[in-house]
């Protein structure tokens, strides 16, 4: 055991470290991160014309389009949103100028896009339209690549002061619209020559190079197992696991659950979806409470622990827990670094993703279709992403269950360690007490 935490320690854990804190994958987090409030607003719609009540639904129906709106807005235009973030985002880590970062990322990811001259009805044709086929998660992959080609082409001619420089006079305003003019004119020619003249369409390109891979993470049992691996192995080492591996397939996971909501709307059943592990998977119903489930170790260290501090643990880390922010118990017990729980932190989540993934694969709970705010209660934020199934909440339930079996052991074991250090830490105490008294 010793010998493969040292194995982690040394081999594992330096590189993706290190991957963790690569300029542009911090940049695709920020970037998608910042659009999670407009995502959140807008799956609300979604859920709310999904409530499981056909009386309600058959009255919502004339009024569908309506009210899916706000979702096609918000989820439907998520990679317009990120685009503009991670330009700027990326500009600022380079101590470049972040509005022009994001603005020049925003135009070259436009223009891969190829409006369409729509002239029906001819009474009030339309005329030119973006198509919205690519400006949602499906876009994500072109948003990443205009981001980095924009400022990585920006940054060139910044630092090798091939740009138009105004008087200091000039307001900030007007002199970064022109600082920007050399580059911004080199990169939408270079991208107009690409797309337009030679043809090539980066998004299906992207789309067509990332869908086994997206296949493998969605709806293959290893694949959903990997991220969840990296997470938890990451995390026992004190490394914030998803947002190192998060920034690598949070892209490919917001693409599965745009799919499996879009074949939703289209009548699909919600029990045959495109995509068995989105992120929603993971986050309802195996990582419950936080990284490896550790509301159920909170609960535990409350009720069959005798350890004063683990007890303590328990009790400032179950309220956070519920809530999904389990940092308290990751620090406090703490789960990193931790010969007595290394071993059950990492297995559970596997477990759980195992039984999670044949359940939504058996089609014994739905899909997951909606982005609930993460900061709901498992069975509460669980129901709402599966399309309002109950069946997900037993589901969560079953797991906690599970989880709580594999922990036990281990956290009886931790307990006994922890019981004896206080006695013997209460002893030396009292000793010290009586040589002072004695003293007196």
């Amino acid at each position: 055991m010793d010998k493969i935490m040292k194995w982690v320690e040394d081999k594992l854990v330096p590189p993706m470290a290190k991957i963790g804190t690569q300029r542009h994958l911090l940049a695709i987090r920020n970037g998608v991160v910042s659009s999670l409030s407009l995502i959140l607003i807008g799956t609300f719609f979604m859920v709310f014309i999904n409530l499981p009540i056909p009386a309600f639904a058959k009255a919502l129906a004339p009024y569908t389009a309506t009210i899916v709106l706000p979702y096609r807005m918000t989820m439907g235009l998520m990679a317009i949103y990120a685009t503009f973030v991670m330009g700027a985002d990326l500009a600022k880590s380079y101590k470049l100028d972040a509005v022009t970062g994001g603005i020049l990322s925003l135009g070259t990811f436009f223009m891969f896009q190829v409006p369409v001259n729509v002239l029906t009805p001819k009474s009030a044709p339309l005329g030119f339209v973006l198509p919205m086929a690519y400006t949602g998660a499906s876009g994500m992959f072109t948003g990443i690549v205009s981001m980095i080609f924009a400022v990585e082409v920006y940054r060139w001619f910044k630092t090798h002061n091939v740009t138009i420089k105004m008087p200091d006079q000039v307001p900030p305003a007007v002199s970064r619209s022109f600082e920007a003019l050399i580059p911004g004119f080199v990169i939408i020619t270079a991208v107009w020559l690409v797309r337009d003249v030679a043809g090539f369409d980066l998004n299906s390109a992207l789309m067509a190079l990332f869908k086994p891979i997206t296949g493998i993470l969605g709806n293959n049992l290893f694949g959903a197992l990997l991220p969840m691996f990296l997470i938890h192995i990451l995390w026992s080492f004190g490394i914030h696991g998803m947002s190192i591996i998060g920034s690598l397939v949070r892209p490919m996971w917001l693409i599965m659950l745009d799919d499996n909501a879009k074949a939703l709307a289209a009548g699909k059943a919600a029990t045959n979806l495109p995509y068995i592990a989105p992120e929603q998977l993971y986050q309802w119903t195996v990582t419950i409470g936080g990284a490896g489930a550790t509301l159920v170790v909170a609960i535990l260290f409350l009720t069959v622990c005798h350890s004063k501090f683990l007890k303590e643990v328990g009790r400032f880390s179950i309220i956070p827990g519920i809530f999904n922010i389990n940092e308290p118990m990751i620090f406090g017990a703490p789960m990193m670094l931790n010969p007595y729980m290394f071993i059950p932190f990492n297995v559970v989540p596997l477990v759980l993703t195992t039984i999670s993934y044949l359940a939504v694969k058996g089609g014994l709970v739905n899909g997951f279709t909606t982005l609930p705010a993460w900061t709901l209660p498992a069975p509460i934020g669980g129901y709402l992403s599966a399309g309002n199934d109950w069946r997900v909440v037993v589901l969560i339930l079953i797991n906690m269950v599970i989880a709580a079996l594999i922990y036990y052991p281990f956290i009886k074991a931790y307990d006994k360690h922890m019981m004896e250090q206080e006695a013997g830490e209460a002893e030396e105490g009292n000793e010290t007490a009586k040589t002072a008294n004695a003293n007196f």
